[in-house]
C-alpha cells in the first residue's frame, strides 16, 4: 500500500466485511455487528484479525483493491476467526492458526469467485465453511490449543470485561419474559455472528431494522416459516442440535426474499416455498456432521440459495414479477426502487436501439397486424408515406410516381449495422400496379446483432447507396424510397426480423424514440409501436440542447449560487468510473450525479450524496431531457423514492415496498420557449418535481431551465421555502 488511495481502500474494507454478513454496505450497522462481536472479547479480537489479514493479503498479493474494499473476501475470514476464537482460548498457537485460517478463506474465496463467478453466481459464506471444516479437523489433534471454558463461566467474563452493571444488564435480558419463539429468534440471529444470547439478538435486529425494513421484515418471516413447519412435522427446533442453525433460515430469506431476488410478492412466496426444503437439509446435513463432530453452520442456507439461483438462470422467459437483480444496491430497498424505476425508464436499455429509418415526419399507412398485407408472420412491419396537411400523399392527380411525396426520398439505417443483403434490380412499378413475383422489391438487409435484422424494402431502382459487407452508421443513406415489388404505391416497408433472409419471419422490436405530431401538440414515444395514421419522425436534435446536455469526461462548471439571499458558490467536474459509468461530481460535498446520454435523450440514472448542494437540485431539474425543441412537448418520468424521501416516512414505505407504495415523486419538463426555431440563441425549459402520499401534494419544486450558445446559463429552483437563482459562471 504505497498510496492514500490505498490506505482508504483498505481501511473501508474492515467495516464492510462486517456489513457483508447481512449483505450490507452501510457503515453504522457494520459498527453495529462490530461491537456484538466484542460481546466475547478475545472471539471479537480474533475475527478482527482474521479481517486484517484477509484484506493485506488480498492487497499484496494483487488482487482487486476496490473489490476487497467491498469486503467480499474478508466476511468469511470474520466467520472463521469468531468460530475459532469462540471455540479455542486465546493463546500464541491460535493466533497462527487465524492467521493461516485467514489466508486459507481468502485463497477459496477467490478461487470460487472465478469459478461459479462466471455464471454469475454468489460464493456466499462456502469460503468460511470449508476453511472452519478444515481447520476444526486440523485442530483435533493440536494439543497446544485449549478449549475455551468461556462460555461455561460467562458472568466471569462479563465482570472482567464491564464488571457488575455488564452483569446486571446480561442477567436482566437473559431473564427477560419473552415468547419462547421470540426468544429463539433473538438466539438464532446473534448466532450468526457466533454469540448465543438474548442481548446479541436484539441489538442486532435493531441494527438490521436500521439497515433496511425489508430485511428485517424478512428475517421475521423466514424464522416464523421455519418455526411452523417445525410444529408440523413434530421436531423441535430449540433443541440442542438446532440452537445453533436458526439463522439458515434469517439468512435464506434475505438474500432470497430482497437481495439477491428484487423484493415483490413473488419472492416472498418463494421464500416461503424454499424455507421448509432448508429446514429438510438441515435435519438431514446435522447426521451426517455428527458423524466427524462437525457442526453444519451456514451449509444449508448456502446449497438452498445457490440452487435457487442457478436454476432461475435457466428461465426461458424471465419475469419482471420475479427478477434478478443486476445491479447490487446493497439493500432490498434501493434494489427494490431502482428495479421499479428501471423497469420504467430503462426496460429496452438491453436492446439495439432502432431509429426510424427517414428524415422529417411520415405517416404510418399499416401497421402491426395491417388491414391489407402485415398478417400471421408477417404482422410485425410498418409502411410508411408522406402526407400533405389534407391527409394526402401525393400531388396532382397521383397517376405518377413523382407526384407522391414519398418517393425518392432518403431511406436511412435505422442503426450500426453491417449489409447482409441487397436488391437493386427490379423496376418500378406504374402507379396501380404489383409485381407480385418479385414480391418484397429492390431491399437491403442490415444486421445489427445476433439475431436481429431490419429489411428496408419496395426502393427505388438503382437507388441502393450500399454494398454487401459494408458497415454502416446509424442515419447512413441506404437508399430511395420506390414502388417495387408488391407495391401499388410507393411507401417503405420497414420491418426486424431474426434472420438474415428476404421475407423473414418479423419480430415484435420497438422503435427507440419518436416524436408523435398530433393536433393537440407533440408526444415523445420511447421504445414504443407506431399505430395506423400516425404522424412520426425521429428527434431532431436542436444544437443547444445537444450542447448543454452533452457532458464530456474532465468538463468543469462554475457557478454562483444565491439561495434565500445568500450567496455561494460551487464547482462541478465530469468523470467517469472504472466501469465507464459517466457522472457529475459536486467538489464542494463530493456528490455524484450518474447519467447516460445517447445523443437523442439524457437521463440521471442515480444520485448518491448530499442532498442539500446544487447538484442535487439539477439531478431532479433535468432528470430526462430529450434534446430536440418541440413546442410545448412534456415529458414525464418518476424518481426512485429511495433517493427523494428521507425516514420515517420512508421507513414505513420499505415495509410494505414489495406489495404496495402510498408514495409517489414525480418529474416533468415543459419545453416552453425558443426565440428563434431556425437559428435558436435562447431556450427555455420548465420542470416540476412533485412529492406525494396517497395523491395528496407534500411537496412541490419548480425548476427554470435557460439555455443558451454557451450551455446552461441559468436555474431558478423555487418552492415554499426555497428561492434559488443560480448562473453560469464562464
Amino acid at each position: 500500500m504505497n498510496t492514500r488511495n490505498d490506505i482508504r481502500l483498505f481501511l473501508k474494507a474492515i467495516p464492510n466485511s462486517y456489513g457483508q454478513v447481512f449483505f450490507s454496505d452501510q457503515r453504522l450497522f457494520a459498527f453495529i455487528l462490530m461491537v456484538i462481536t466484542f460481546f466475547d472479547f478475545y472471539a471479537g479480537l480474533l475475527g478482527l484479525l482474521s479481517v486484517l489479514v484477509t484484506n493485506l493479503t488480498g492487497f499484496l498479493l494483487g488482487f482487486d483493491k476496490k473489490t476487497i474494499s467491498k469486503g467480499v473476501f474478508g466476511f468469511n475470514s470474520l466467520l472463521v476467526g469468531l468460530g475459532l476464537g469462540i471455540y479455542f482460548e486465546p493463546d500464541i498457537q491460535l493466533f497462527l492458526v487465524i492467521v493461516i485460517s485467514a489466508i486459507l478463506t481468502l485463497l477459496i474465496a477467490v478461487s470460487l469467485q472465478g469459478v461459479i463467478g462466471k455464471y454469475a453466481l454468489p460464493f456466499l459464506s462456502i469460503p468460511f465453511l470449508l476453511s472452519i471444516w478444515v481447520m476444526t479437523l486440523a485442530t483435533k489433534e493440536f494439543t497446544a490449543l485449549g478449549i475455551s471454558e468461556r462460555g461455561i463461566y460467562t458472568f466471569n467474563d462479563l465482570y472482567t470485561i464491564g464488571g457488575a452493571p455488564l452483569v446486571k444488564i446480561y442477567e436482566w435480558w437473559d431473564n427477560l419474559q419473552i415468547p419462547r419463539s421470540l426468544r429463539i429468534y433473538f438466539i438464532s440471529l446473534g448466532a450468526i455472528l457466533f454469540q448465543f444470547n438474548l442481548l446479541s439478538g436484539v441489538i442486532l435486529s435493531l441494527g438490521l431494522l436500521l439497515y433496511s425494513r425489508i430485511s428485517f421484515s424478512l428475517s421475521l418471516i423466514g424464522f416464523y416459516t421455519a418455526f411452523l413447519f417445525y410444529e408440523i412435522i413434530g421436531a423441535n427446533i430449540s433443541e440442542l442440535s438446532y440452537s445453533y442453525i436458526g439463522f439458515n433460515y434469517i439468512l435464506t430469506s434475505i438474500a432470497v426474499g430482497g437481495f439477491f431476488i428484487v423484493p415483490s410478492k413473488r419472492s416472498y412466496l418463494w421464500m416461503i416455498v424454499l424455507i421448509p426444503m432448508v429446514a429438510m437439509i438441515t435435519i438431514s446435513a446435522s447426521k451426517v456432521f455428527a458423524v466427524f463432530s462437525l457442526p453444519i453452520y451456514s451449509l444449508p442456507f448456502n446449497l438452498v440459495v445457490l440452487l435457487y439461483l442457478y436454476a432461475l438462470k435457466f428461465r426461458l422467459k424471465p419475469s419482471a414479477a420475479l427478477s434478478e437483480v443486476l445491479i447490487q444496491h446493497n439493500s432490498p430497498e434501493k434494489n427494490l426502487y431502482a428495479f421499479q424505476n428501471d423497469m420504467i425508464r430503462f426496460r429496452h436499455f438491453d436492446k439495439t436501439a432502432l431509429k426510424l429509418p427517414f428524415l422529417g415526419i411520415w405517416s404510418v399507412a399499416q401497421a402491426h397486424d395491417g388491414e391489407h398485407t402485415h398478417k400471421n408472420e408477417f404482422r410485425h412491419a410498418w409502411d410508411f408515406i408522406i402526407t400533405d396537411i389534407n391527409g394526402k400523399q401525393f400531388m396532382e392527380s397521383g397517376d405518377h410516381l413523382t407526384d407522391y411525396y414519398c418517393y425518392d426520398k432518403m431511406v436511412l439505417a435505422p442503426a450500426d449495422g453491417t449489409v447482409e443483403l441487397v436488391i437493386d434490380h427490379i423496376p418500378d412499378n406504374l402507379v396501380g400496379e404489383v409485381n407480385i413475383k418479385e414480391n418484397w422489391g429492390n431491399t437491403v438487409i442490415l444486421k445489427h446483432d445476433d439475431h436481429l435484422y431490419t429489411s428496408l424494402n419496395h426502393l427505388k431502382e438503382g437507388s441502393v447507396k450500399v454494398k454487401e459487407g459494408e458497415t454502416v452508421k446509424a442515419g447512413d443513406e441506404l437508399g430511395r424510397c420506390g414502388n417495387s415489388g408488391r407495391s401499388p404505391y410507393p411507401h417503405l416497408h420497414f420491418q426486424v426480423q431474426g434472420t438474415p433472409y428476404i421475407g423473414s419471419v418479423t419480430l415484435e422490436y420497438p422503435i427507440s424514440y419518436f416524436i408523435l405530431h398530433q393536433k393537440e401538440g407533440f408526444s415523445l414515444k420511447s421504445f414504443a409501436y407506431p399505430v395506423k395514421d400516425d404522424l412520426v419522425s425521429n428527434i431532431e436534435q436542436n444544437e443547444l440542447l445537444y450542447q448543454a446536455f452533452h457532458f464530456i469526461p474532465g468538463q468543469r462548471y462554475y457557478w454562483e449560487v444565491s439561495l434565500n439571499g445568500k450567496i455561494t458558490s460551487s464547482a462541478w467536474e465530469v468523470d467517469t468510473d472504472p466501469y465507464n459509468n459517466a457522472f457529475i461530481r459536486c467538489r464542494e460535498t463530493g456528490a455524484m450525479a450518474y447519467f447516460t446520454n445517447d445523443g437523442q435523450m439524457m437521463y440521471f440514472t442515480h444520485y448518491a450524496g448530499n442532498k442539500q448542494c446544487l447538484l442535487y437540485y439539477f439531478f431532479l431539474s433535468a432528470f430526462q431531457i430529450q434534446q430536440g425543441f418541440y413546442q410545448d412537448l412534456v415529458i414525464r418520468d418518476s424518481y426512485p423514492l429511495n433517493l427523494i424521501y428521507r425516514q420515517p416516512l420512508l421507513g414505513l414505505q420499505d415495509l410494505i415496498a414489495p406489495f404496495w407504495k402510498f408514495l409517489r415523486s414525480t418529474y416533468s419538463c415543459k419545453y416552453d420557449w425558443i426565440d428563434n426555431e431556425m437559428s435558436p440563441s435562447e431556450i427555455r425549459l420548465l420542470s416540476t418535481a412533485q412529492n406525494s402520499l396517497a395523491g395528496k401534494i407534500l411537496q412541490k419544486l419548480d425548476f427554470t431551465l435557460i439555455i443558451q450558445k454557451k450551455g446552461i446559463q441559468k436555474m431558478v429552483v423555487r418552492s415554499k421555502k426555497i428561492e434559488m437563482e443560480v448562473l453560469c459562471k464562464d
